[in-house]
């Protein structure tokens, strides 16, 4: 008991060496986030055990109750004893890989039963009664780990729409489906292998660009065999950005662009990045039916955000669209290295107040926002324009926002204002 946590396993082990006759030793103690998972014993084993592989076991065993049986996990079949405990509000439990499948006499299972129990009550006393700095660290190994899993999450969920949509193209046969989806799979593989080594290094850091760059590559393989269209708008300037904001804004617009997909009717999205003086903006905006509903998964979205410190931000009109503003503050290194050039620097509205306020739309923009200040309605407007109707209502939304006005008549009065 007076034993590091570290040495725990070890000890029970030997303990446990005479009664229970066995090759390897695994203790979980989720109150420890830094090492919730202790294993001793046949490498064969330990090497390959997962802790989401042992939990899953530890938690289909019923405390009070140890269960023998055959498990496959850590790379194949093992006659195992599991036992588990509820003295932790998580759940804490063992799983001892036997010599041989022989049943345990019932005394020894009580007394591996008390010893667990034992061991949990005492770790949970640690934890509860560490030093301030033991509980900041384990907390920030946490979120750490939490990080770490929503990204490899998203990922997943991309590579995997991804090849939905090309076994789902009709536009594809059978044999060019086949190749793409594992030209995919292999991409996406190369892709995690590849993010692997920066997320072990707490002070990896990656341009904005760059960032944005692998964004928009893995936005295009996941819309290579769509109908819908995707449109990019890089930042502006440039900055080196902390491998932790690189990586949740990254994951974030993955989420709200997917989340845009689950929409019917969506045919076009646009993905921006802004860089300000001490943050960073994305937004996702579509022409989709602009309907809010649980499919989107906007409130997850929104907690890994102001996981960030950040905000959330969603915008649906029915009829228009949807637009999804993520905003993600800077840490201090990332806002003393901002080096903003001097015609970025002269287009900011507070250094030329007299500044022409149309000059950030783009020359389609211009046309529509010329017909919409005559009071054409969108049919007119795309008729004129030879587009259709659905990209019209694409170009308001992004005329309204660019605007930073909430109607059509806001955006008609600063197109009268200029032309004055």
């Amino acid at each position: 008991m007076h034993a590091p946590v570290s040495e725990m396993a070890a000890r029970l082990s030997a303990a446990l060496a005479d009664d229970v006759p066995h090759r390897a030793v695994a203790l979980l103690a989720t109150q420890c986030a830094s090492s919730p998972v202790a294993a001793v014993g046949d490498q064969e084993f330990t090497d390959t055990l997962t802790g989401a592989a042992l939990g899953a076991l530890v938690a289909q065993v019923t405390p009070g109750h140890p269960w023998q049986g055959t498990a496959h996990l850590a790379g194949g079949p093992w006659p195992v004893l599991a036992v588990a405990s509820d003295l932790t509000p998580r759940g804490a439990g063992l799983v001892m890989v036997l010599d041989e499948d022989t049943p345990v006499p019932a005394n020894v299972l009580l007394t591996v039963q008390a010893l667990v129990d034992l061991l949990t009550s005492h770790v949970e006393r640690l934890v509860t009664d560490a030093a301030p700095s033991t509980l900041a660290q384990s907390r920030a190994v946490a979120q750490a780990r939490a990080h770490a899993v929503a990204e490899l999450g998203e990922a997943h969920a991309t590579a995997l729409s991804g090849i939905l949509g090309v076994l789902r193209s009709h536009r594809l046969d059978d044999t060019v489906a086949r190749s793409t989806a594992v030209e995919l799979a292999v991409n996406a593989l190369m892709e995690l292998r590849n993010e692997s080594p920066r997320g072990t290094s707490p002070v990896w850091e990656e341009s904005a660009r760059q960032a944005f760059g692998h964004l928009s590559d893995s936005l295009k393989t996941l819309l290579s065999h769509s109908a819908v269209q995707l449109e990019l708008d890089p930042p502006a300037n440039d900055r080196s950005l902390t491998s932790v904001t690189a990586h949740a804004a990254k994951v974030s617009v993955r989420a709200a662009v997917l989340a845009a997909l689950r929409q019917s009717e969506v045919r076009r999205i646009r993905v921006g990045w802004e860089l300000g003086l001490a943050e960073l903006v994305a937004t996702v905006r579509d022409d989709g039916p602009g309907v809010l509903n649980d499919d989107l998964r906007a409130c997850q979205i929104a907690q890994r955000v102001e996981a960030q410190g950040g905000s959330f931000e969603l915008d649906a009109v029915p009829g228009w669209g949807m637009t999804t503003k993520l905003t993600f503050p800077l840490a201090l290194s990332e806002v003393a290295a901002t080096r903003i050039p001097r015609p970025v620097l002269a287009s900011l509205p507070y250094e030329t107040p007299g500044a022409d306020p149309l000059a950030g739309l783009g020359a389609r923009e211009l046309e529509v926002l010329e017909r919409l200040a005559l009071g054409h309605r969108n049919r007119t407007i795309a008729q004129e324009l030879h587009i259709s109707e659905s990209t019209v209502k694409f170009h308001v939304a992004n005329i309204l926002s660019k605007l930073a006005v909430g109607s059509r008549g806001e955006a008609a009065a600063f197109f009268h204002a200029a032309a004055v």
